[in-house]
């Protein structure tokens, strides 16, 4: 088992610290585009601009984009976490508490909570400059076959 020095994919979001997620590994995380402020096992921050096309028609952040930001997040958490097997989410549970509106900078926090040989439970949190919750999640993701 890797420790965080020896974890390559850890290693890989944390050299991206106060970068545009443009090099991510999923084409969904490269559309998000957020800057990654942070990276720690069983941890990631990213920073999101709220773009026209994350939007609904009233011009806030759509709750279908939202919930995208928290999937690929804790998607990726797990990911870093360097582990043989991936891991594919089982479930998403996602209370939109408050609305960001279109050019508003929003930062999602993720943490493991318990990761366990087959089902890793993690969280998700997305907040506003001003400290309010826009959304907070919790997923089990599940390992699969397939190795990495």
């Amino acid at each position: 088992m890797s420790t965080p020095e020896t974890n390559p994919r850890l290693q890989f979001f944390r050299s991206m610290i106060g970068q545009a997620m443009s090099q991510s590994p999923s084409p969904l995380g490269r559309w998000l585009n957020g800057t990654l402020l942070a990276a720690e096992e069983g941890s990631l921050t990213v920073e999101y601009e709220v773009r026209e096309d994350m939007t609904n028609p009233m011009r806030i952040l759509h709750g279908g984009a939202a919930s995208a930001i928290i999937d690929e997040l804790i998607g990726a958490t797990v990911y870093a976490l360097g582990r043989e097997h991936l891991y594919t989410s089982v479930n998403l549970n996602v209370d939109f508490l408050h609305s960001a509106r279109l050019g508003e900078t929003v930062t999602a926090r993720t943490q493991v909570v318990r990761a366990g040989k087959n089902i890793v439970h993690a969280e998700c949190q997305i907040t506003a400059a001003d400290g309010k919750i826009i959304a907070k999640a919790s997923s089990n993701l599940i390992q699969t076959s397939v190795k990495h």
